[in-house]
């Protein structure tokens, strides 16, 4: 956890509309000013760097908070709001789509409001889910990165499976959703149907990751240890990884990059949700509705290389040309997602 000063609140960011000023519950600094200026928010580990360098000072100078926030895996943070759904101390996460269907099966999620968060008004129809339950914010693509001193480019997923990639490989964990992107691409090539109707053949699935062991140095939990074997050259691919993680680690000249290979790319969902109970809750949507803005949208956009939910905003990440799309059925993913990591685990003796 990382412990930020405070600074003076604005009225600028808060007063985006007469309706929130109606409202009355974010539009009054005092009001935010009785509260503790403390906000504890969860999110992913690999959004360290964005939230360290563009979050915390924004928060500072519009909000005057001082952010404490915990970076690690989405099925952690939710494990957290349910075994503390009688006492919260959390009061805002960001994670995957999937986790958010479980944290609203769970009812550990508040519903965000146009009239409480107006900025929700300016994203995308398909970034807001569930009546409101959770908003995406950012969504980068996912690939496979590779090492460019040890190859040329991954023109297909199928390069996972090579036999000059025995030992080279590493892939995620399913208990880290980017871990599905390897699934649901060992779906389509073990059973050689489109997308829409590979991503239900699991059976077919597990049956290609079973060929894949031989290549695969290891499966990890944490990225950045292997995107750091990665960069050293002691692995040539890694599966599943994000626009927001490869591209800025290759602006700044270490040797990787991020294929999109010819079969296809994924469409990662960041999401923000309010938890139900969350301590200082006007604080907490009067951080959402900034991470929603258009100023920390295109700011978080270029950072992470990734696509701002907000309709206003230009910026973020360039999709390749003429590559697919895809984004599965979460609420599919959500009901077998527990079954699938055991049966994952097994396979790969983890």
């Amino acid at each position: 956890m990382t412990l930020i000063s405070r600074n003076g609140l604005t009225r600028r960011s808060l007063l985006k509309t007469s309706a929130l000023a109606a409202a009355g519950t974010l539009a009054t600094p005092a009001l935010l000013r009785a509260q503790s200026s403390e906000l504890v928010a969860g999110c992913a580990g690999s959004h360290t760097a964005w939230m360290e360098a563009l979050v915390v000072p924004h928060m500072k100078k519009t909000l005057g908070a001082d952010i404490l926030f915990e970076g690690t895996k989405s099925s952690v943070n939710l494990e957290k709001m349910a075994s503390n759904r009688d006492n919260p101390y959390l009061s805002v996460v960001q994670m995957d789509d999937p986790v958010m269907i479980q944290a609203v099966e769970e009812d550990l999620l508040a519903p965000i409001t146009a009239e409480a968060v107006p900025n929700m008004t300016d994203l995308r129809p398909d970034a807001v889910h569930m009546d409101g339950m959770w908003c995406n914010y950012v969504q980068p693509w996912a690939g496979i990165a590779y090492n460019t001193d040890l190859t040329e480019g991954v023109p297909s997923w199928q390069a996972l499976w090579s036999p000059e990639a025995q030992g080279r490989i590493i892939i995620p964990s399913l208990q880290n959703t980017e871990g599905m992107w390897t699934l649901f691409m060992a779906a389509m090539l073990g059973s050689g149907k489109p997308f829409a109707e590979a991503q239900y053949e699991i059976d077919a699935a597990f049956a290609k990751l079973e060929e894949l062991k031989p290549n695969l140095l290891s499966v990890y939990s944490t990225m950045s240890q292997a995107f750091n074997l990665l960069e050293q050259g002691e692995i040539s691919m890694l599966s599943g990884s994000f626009s927001s993680y490869a591209l800025p680690r290759k602006a700044e000249g270490v040797p990787v990059d991020l294929a999109a290979p010819q079969e296809g790319i994924f469409a990662m969902p960041s999401g923000i949700c309010l938890v139900k109970g969350g301590p200082n809750a006007e604080l907490a949507t009067g951080y959402v509705n900034e991470m929603l803005g258009a100023e920390l949208q295109a700011a978080i956009a270029d950072f992470a290389t990734s696509v701002p939910a907000n309709t206003t905003v230009t910026a973020g990440a360039v999709i390749p040309d003429g590559v697919q799309i895809y984004s599965p059925d979460w609420a599919f993913v959500s009901q077998n997602r527990r079954e699938w990591i055991d049966r994952f685990d097994k396979l790969m003796a983890i």
